[in-house]
């Protein structure tokens, strides 16, 4: 049986660092969702609502460089980031896929940053069971996909049909087509140093091929002089 998708994403980058920060200055606050969705592999909703209802100031900057994960721990993301006072904004420093993207899209405000990237698709899961048990999944599972579309409908003004198809094909937006079509505001440079290429997204069917790839592990050792004794150790 082939691994769930949803398990091969976490196992693909179980090595990657981790980064699930929130900073205070002033009236203004940043949230670093730079990290997977769900309690036993990421950032999960309780961790990310308790930071969240913490903080009392006017604007809170959300910034997102995220795969995406379990659907109803964003579902609890979103409805909290929807019901603060604070001016929200989201920035999407790299990545925004699968659950991330209606985690974005509850902020009051969405920016992306050029090169970035936004992605849709249906919802997962796993079953085992006879008929019965699969179908109730079925049926859950087309009601996730109702309320998802609920949400990028409210947010681009898109057709319900239109949506539905960019779900269905896994659509990943460039950031220009990301605004084009309505998921984001605006696309903002930064002269921030993000770690957008560390995500292996092999996981998922579309991913650009660029994403798909083991993150780089910087090399910290003399090339070189490995290579010399690699030589010596192949001549005796």
């Amino acid at each position: 049986m082939p691994m769930p998708k949803l398990l091969q994403l976490f196992l693909d980058n179980v090595n990657r660092p981790r980064d699930f920060k929130v900073a205070v200055e002033g009236d203004e606050a940043e949230i670093y969702l730079y990290d997977a969705i769900g309690d036993w592999y990421g950032v999960s909703a309780a961790q990310f609502v308790q930071e969240l209802r913490g903080l009392d100031v006017a604007t809170i900057h959300l910034r997102m460089n995220c795969p995406g994960g379990d659907v109803f721990e964003g579902r609890a993301m979103a409805t909290a980031l929807a019901q603060v006072k604070a001016k929200t904004i989201c920035h999407i420093e790299g990545l925004a896929a699968s659950a991330a993207t209606y985690v974005a899209g509850a902020c009051d405000e969405v920016e992306i940053t050029p090169g970035g990237f936004f992605m849709i698709h249906e919802a997962w899961t796993l079953t085992m069971g006879n008929k019965r048990d699969h179908q109730k999944q079925i049926d859950l599972l087309a009601k996730v996909d109702d309320s998802i579309l609920a949400d990028y409908e409210k947010r681009t003004g898109a057709s319900r049909e239109q949506l539905a198809a960019w779900m269905e094909a896994e659509t990943w937006f460039t950031a220009e087509e990301a605004k084009e079509n309505g998921f984001v505001d605006t696309i903002t440079d930064t002269d921030r140093k993000t770690n957008r290429a560390a995500w292996n997204l092999a996981a998922y069917a579309n991913a650009p091929a660029a994403l798909t790839k083991p993150p780089v592990v910087e090399d910290h050792y003399n090339r070189e002089q490995a290579e010399r004794r690699l030589a010596l150790l192949e001549r005796q």
